[in-house]
């Protein structure tokens, strides 16, 4: 298998209408997908859902074409989140699922997320023989006149997501009483999201539900919170929930309009879900980049925190391998198991307000369940070939750690999107960390952007723009509201 090209760490992804993401090679990527699923002598069916980007129009048409080519039935979707498409492969026994999105990206991005009939993400393995199977000459597989497949729309998809998500409330409970601020990104929960918190039962203000193909995640959503922060403390609202373009990420704003990042919400449902004997594998799964504060707290529990590479796909297949039913990222990929095989945001929303509604407490005290560690994060531009493994590099690492000792992390990765080192420094001092974070970052090259996360409390809010602009990776119609009150 030849080295990866065009699959990166969350599906391929890139700017549309350039380079990977263009007709010629999307019409590739599923004729090689059709290949690569096409088996058996059963009628194959792939599903493929999107989100509200304009480019998702050429996208779709283009993978239709490939696989229908290669004998595959097409379902579409239509706008639905990537967690819909997950389970909707598997509930409708596709043999392959598509999910055309750039996640948290603007418009000009898009990409394509590939679920094998379980539901899950593909394996690096499997995405590696999709692209060795693009570099063949694909016009050999093509099918008999007589086979070409179909494409057809189906108009159901949101509704069979819908019930699925309430279903995963606690039998019994519903919201009454409970005011919601939902920001659903433009993308692709502009319709569901406000419809399940509505249907059960909350008081339902709407923002990012006007999407019109070029305003997804365009200062809304999880990457942009600021907007949803403020409607919660205007409208006096109990939890602000913040989706991105997706919606399989999830950021919750409190009552008093603070943010409460992944690491808190995974923190949450491992003590509920302990509580109700539901918690699998003693304790959750998680990557490099959680809080250390995070862990101490979960040890506290006897409770276990195992960390994986950067990337939810990798954090799913850990649990999946090792018996453990909650897991995430401490940017807000939440994965539940017993519900989803993919991050989801709506569902890990509902299990948040399952915590509140079983509390007397306020979210701003139900909703941070330990203190962080200071963290900072910074990245620094580099070219292509740059080499983590550099000796001199690695000197500066070991003695950055030895000034650190044993109070704290340094982890340090490269981008899986963008030409950048990703440098994470945490520990007790935020003067400290941030100067270990500045000498590795000097040595390494030009800093592109200063990051500072899990400072005190009252500074969160006012770093996370920073933060989103470059750590949630690179950056870069309309629904029936009349139910909702919806904040412009």
């Amino acid at each position: 298998m030849s080295k990866k090209e065009f699959f990166g760490t969350d599906g391929i992804r890139g700017t549309a209408n350039k380079g990977n993401i263009t007709p010629d090679i999307v019409l590739k990527i599923g004729q090689a997908a059709g290949v690569k699923f096409r088996s058996g002598n059963h009628q194959h069916r792939v599903l493929i859902g999107k989100d509200t980007r304009l480019s998702g129009y050429m996208i779709e048409n283009a993978l239709t074409a490939g696989l229908v080519s290669m004998g595959m039935d097409v379902i579409l979707a239509g706008p639905v989140p990537t967690p819909a498409v997950a389970m909707l492969t598997k509930s409708m026994r596709a043999d392959l699922g598509v999910m055309i999105s750039a996640s948290h990206n603007l418009y000009q991005d898009n990409g394509i997320k590939l679920f094998s009939p379980d539901g899950y993400k593909l394996s690096d393995k499997i995405e590696g023989e999709i692209e060795d199977l693009m570099q063949k000459d694909l016009s050999k597989y093509l099918v008999e006149p007589d086979k070409i497949g179909k494409a057809t729309r189906i108009d159901d998809a949101s509704g069979r997501y819908i019930e699925y998500i309430k279903n995963t409330f606690p039998k019994g409970k519903t919201l009454d009483g409970l005011k919601i601020v939902i920001d659903c990104a433009n993308g692709a929960s502009y319709k569901i999201g406000p419809t399940v918190l509505w249907e059960l039962g909350a008081d339902v203000i709407t923002l990012g539900t006007t999407p019109n193909g070029f305003n997804i995640n365009h200062n809304c959503g999880s990457t942009r919170p600021e907007l949803l922060c403020k409607e919660v403390v205007k409208n006096k609202a109990d939890i602000g929930i913040a989706l991105d373009g997706d919606a399989d990420r999830l950021i919750v704003a409190d009552n008093s309009g603070t943010i409460i990042d992944g690491d808190q919400l995974l923190a949450i449902i491992a003590e509920y879900w302990k509580k109700h004997k539901k918690l699998k594998g003693k304790g959750i799964v998680t990557t490099q980049m959680s809080n250390l504060g995070l862990e101490k707290h979960l040890n506290s529990l006897n409770l276990d925190l195992k960390r994986t590479p950067v990337g939810d796909r990798y954090v799913s297949q850990y649990m999946k391998d090792n018996g453990f039913n909650v897991g995430g990222e401490q940017s807000g990929h939440i994965i539940l198991t017993d519900y989803s095989t993919t991050g989801d945001g709506l569902i890990a929303a509902l299990q948040v307000l399952a915590v509140i509604t079983e509390s007397d407490k306020k979210t701003s005290k139900s909703c941070k369940a330990f203190s962080a560690l200071p963290q900072v994060l910074k990245n620094v531009r580099i070219s292509q070939e740059f080499d983590l493994d550099d000796p001199e590099l690695k000197k500066v690492i070991k003695l950055s750690e030895k000034q650190l000792g044993d109070s704290g992390r340094i982890f340090i990765r490269k981008s899986g999107t963008e030409p950048l080192i990703r440098i994470m420094v945490e520990g007790n001092k935020m003067s400290e960390i941030n100067k270990i974070a500045n000498q590795i970052a000097s040595y390494i090259g030009e800093t592109e952007e200063k990051n500072i996360i899990n400072k005190p409390i009252n500074v969160i809010n006012n770093a996370w723009k920073s933060i989103s602009n470059s750590w949630f990776g690179f950056r870069r119609g309309s629904g029936d509201s009349s139910r909702y009150k919806d904040t412009k």
